[in-house]
């Protein structure tokens, strides 16, 4: 009987540890841009979704232990990309801090402008984006993690 409940406890064990690195995984980075004109600028967006139950720390969290959400941007071929906007992050406080830190939930859109030259050549332009973040639960926090994609603007 001690053998079988031993299993049981391990393997629910197993299963919600599991589960709650599997949502930890499913945080979604994507974003868009619109078209440019050569000389001219447009605007664009890098959206992280957070899944329900958890929480990323912002770009400035408060406390030396979080750490921060970092957006990194480039462009191609003599484009080049403005600073990110961080929105606020909300203040709140868990239980495994005596601190409030500061936090994004459920959805953060990072701004930036990207400037295409007039002597742009071609038809698209490509931004490559480096986001790194750190989810946490209301009771654990996860290995930061680091996710790349690559959004295309129309040049007209």
């Amino acid at each position: 009987m001690k053998k079988y409940l031993f299993t049981a406890i391990l393997s629910l064990a197993f299963v919600f540890a599991f589960s709650s690195l599997t949502k930890a995984q499913a945080v979604g980075v994507n974003g868009s841009i619109g078209a440019v004109k050569r000389g001219g600028s447009a605007r664009g967006a890098i959206v992280l979704t957070i899944p329900a139950g958890l929480h990323a720390n912002s770009n400035r969290p408060g406390t030396e232990y979080a750490i921060p959400t970092v957006v990194k941007l480039t462009a191609t071929n003599g484009a080049r990309v403005g600073g990110v906007s961080y929105p606020r992050g909300k203040s709140r406080r868990f239980g495994f801090s005596d601190e409030s830190i500061s936090v994004y939930e459920n959805r953060a859109a990072f701004g930036f402008n990207l400037s295409v030259p007039a002597n742009y050549k071609g038809n698209v332009v490509k931004v490559r984006a480096t986001v790194r973040y750190q989810t946490c639960s209301n009771e654990v926090c996860y290995p930061p993690k680091t996710q790349e994609i690559t959004l295309t603007a129309q040049v007209k």
